[in-house]
């Protein structure tokens, strides 16, 4: 049996899967961590929603908190989608935005937003629309066939084939 050259196994310890594991368990953890902070955050937030409930009523407060806490529970979400799939969901990312933008023109008020910044804000939501009715139309990906895994499929193919001619290749004796 004839061992293959020394680049040759360096490569194929590179392309290997320890360092790929490493690094998804390391941004794993990253996201885990993210998780973590993100529910720390929302229990204050909550207790401070609670808090601004106490008389007198500030409507405009209790109305930005429940808004804030709503998008902070999208964003958790996405963090959980992440970690189970291991990809950022468009839809809910798109969701967050739109909820984001709506706290701000109700927080704010329409009437005392400057028109230029209304307009603004309904283009972004109108496109922000767009893309969910794009996501809708196309078919999930993450169902059945990945294509990324596909074309991976085939690198892996290739890579190994390679490194097999070579194996079976004899050098030229010098």
């Amino acid at each position: 049996m004839q061992t293959l050259p020394t680049s040759s196994r360096w490569i194929t310890g590179l392309n290997g899967t320890y360092v790929v594991r490493l690094l998804e368990l390391v941004q794993d953890l990253i996201v885990i961590s993210l998780c973590i902070g993100l529910f720390s955050f929302m229990v204050m937030q909550l207790r401070e929603m609670f808090l601004s409930l106490l008389p007198p009523l500030n409507f405009p407060e209790v109305t930005a908190d429940i808004l804030f806490l709503l998008i902070l529970v999208e964003l958790f979400r996405l963090l959980i989608i992440y970690l189970q799939e291991h990809r950022v969901s468009i839809g809910v990312a798109v969701e967050v935005s739109i909820v984001s933008v709506l706290r701000e023109i109700i927080v704010r008020g329409v009437l005392d937003t400057p028109w230029t910044q209304v307009l603004a804000s309904c283009s972004f939501l109108v496109v922000l629309g767009g893309l969910l009715v794009v996501r809708a139309w196309i078919p999930p990906t993450f169902d059945g066939v990945d294509p990324e895994q596909e074309v991976s499929r085939r690198h892996r193919l290739r890579f190994a084939q390679d490194i097999a001619e070579l194996g079976t290749v004899k050098p030229p004796l010098d």
